[in-house]
């Protein structure tokens, strides 16, 4: 600055204010890094970066990385309970508007799709404390959303009403696992008329889903018992934490020599996924050759979806593996993957004539999000129910006539 005293001094400029919440920010913005690449592969020097400020200046906020994580799972808590409490305050008549509500937690799930997806997806890196303070502050919503909304379904039981709102919080988080383009209004009218379609289901009439025509008979040999221990325990604990050696120790060989049939770990994780798709593919093959009504073969191709994801861990993993997997040359699997889903949304428009393709899209991924979220859950690996409710609940979603337990083609699920 001049000191020439000829000239008038100028004041000297102010340093750039920080935002109101800087905290807020760093958190906001390493939501969105975990999201898309999973927590084992973003960095404080990443979260740094895409906020904008210099990695020391995180550990002013943060002791580290988990840390940040945490404080971004509560982040998305607290915007749930903020817009529940909006959403279920009374009018002025006392009453609860449900539709207004519903409008509401679907507005949050489009525009801020990190608090309705981050704390499904954390809890293996938080701490058994840390676990326990979510869950104990979203059963509270969940508790409130399930008075509000099903309070008057005096046939319902308690686990029906649970089961229910879970679904409408699959179905609200689901805009976090795809890229279909569609404005938020269109999406969140999508997203309050399939929640509309939970509201109206009654779990205790799913049935147990037909058996279906046999697809591809696979080879068993080495190669495939690998893959099967590593789905196992990369369901169990993650990829990250999985070692070449404990997939080895599995199946009774050296970490080297799982080298012979795969050049890496990541290597596993893209076959593991890639038989998961094939499973599928040969799967929509055997339904495409025993129904033509688009409805029947819709309703064919979720309980294929249903018994593939529930009979292997593979599907599972896959979906629970995709920003690890998007860090890797994996375009054919990704071919296979749109094509799959592609199928659905095809089936979709010809069942609602008049959807457009986002909302067709948009309906597709509620539905398959309603099962991958409920098989992360490890108590519901071993219920026996499992396959005909979860088979239920996306038929509802998808909008497909649901056959009442009275059919006596059906065998309804004890």
């Amino acid at each position: 600055m001049s000191t020439n005293p000829d000239v008038t001094p100028v004041s000297r400029p102010q340093r750039q204010s920080r935002p109101a919440d800087r905290k807020r920010q760093l958190v906001d913005r390493a939501a969105e890094l975990f999201l898309a690449r999973g927590y084992d592969h973003v960095s404080v020097a990443d979260i740094a970066k895409a906020a904008g400020v210099t990695g020391p200046s995180i550990y002013r906020h943060f002791a580290d990385k988990q840390a940040i994580l945490f404080a971004a799972v509560m982040s998305g808590v607290e915007d749930i309970e903020q817009c529940t409490d909006a959403a279920l305050s009374p009018a002025a008549d006392g009453q609860i508007p449900i539709g207004k509500a519903i409008e509401k937690l679907c507005a949050l799930g489009v525009t801020n799709p990190n608090s309705a997806a981050l704390w499904r997806w954390s809890t293996a890196h938080l701490t058994p404390e840390q676990n326990d303070e979510v869950a104990r502050r979203t059963r509270t919503v969940l508790h409130r959303w399930s008075g509000a909304v099903f309070g008057h379904r005096t046939d319902l039981s308690p686990r029906d009403v649970d089961q229910l709102a879970w679904t409408i919080l699959s179905v609200n988080g689901s805009v976090s696992v795809h890229r279909t383009r569609i404005s938020n209004s269109r999406a969140i009218a999508r997203l309050v008329t399939l929640v509309g379609r939970v509201v109206e289901m009654t779990p205790d009439h799913a049935t147990a889903i037909a058996p279906l025509p046999a697809g591809l008979a696979e080879p068993a040999g080495r190669r495939d018992e690998i893959l099967d221990a590593a789905a196992e325990l990369f369901q169990r604990r993650g990829f990250a934490t999985v070692g070449v050696d404990e997939i080895g120790e599995a199946v009774g060989i050296t970490g080297p020599s799982v080298y012979k049939h795969f050049s890496s770990k990541q290597a596993i994780l893209i076959a593991i996924s890639q038989r998961s798709a094939n499973r599928l593919e040969a799967s929509a093959i055997a339904v495409y050759s025993v129904a033509e009504n688009p409805a029947a073969l819709l309703s064919l191709l979720v309980d294929s979806y249903i018994q593939v994801l529930t009979s292997t861990p593979d599907l599972s993993v896959s979906f629970n593996s995709r920003s690890v997997l998007e860090g890797f040359d994996n375009g054919e699997l990704i071919l296979y993957q749109r094509r799959y889903v592609a199928r659905w949304v095809n089936l979709v428009e010809q069942i609602e004539t008049d959807l457009p393709g986002p909302e067709a899209a948009l309906t597709v991924h509620a539905a398959l999000t309603i099962a991958n979220d409920a098989m992360r859950l490890r108590r519901n690996w071993t219920r026996p129910e499992m396959p005909a409710l979860l088979a239920y609940l996306m038929k509802g979603v998808l909008g497909l006539p649901l056959v009442p337990a009275t059919d006596p083609s059906r065998t309804p699920v004890s």
